[in-house]
């Protein structure tokens, strides 16, 4: 199973709901957080949703 690290590198704060929401999805909620994820499409969508708030810093096969 491919999994891909995402770090937080944007603060929520006076985003859109909708953004909050996304970040919240993903399990993040502080600056630089990490999270280890599964590589889906709906992680990635999610993932490009929010370019200035996240960063994928590592991919694993």
């Amino acid at each position: 199973m491919a999994t891909i690290v995402v770090k937080q590198i944007g603060s929520p704060i006076r985003r859109p709901a909708i953004q909050r929401e996304t970040l919240k999805g993903l399990g993040l909620n502080k600056m630089n957080r990490t999270r280890e994820l599964e590589d889906t499409p709906a992680v990635r969508g999610m993932v490009a949703k929010i370019p200035h708030l996240v960063a994928i810093i590592e991919e694993k096969a």
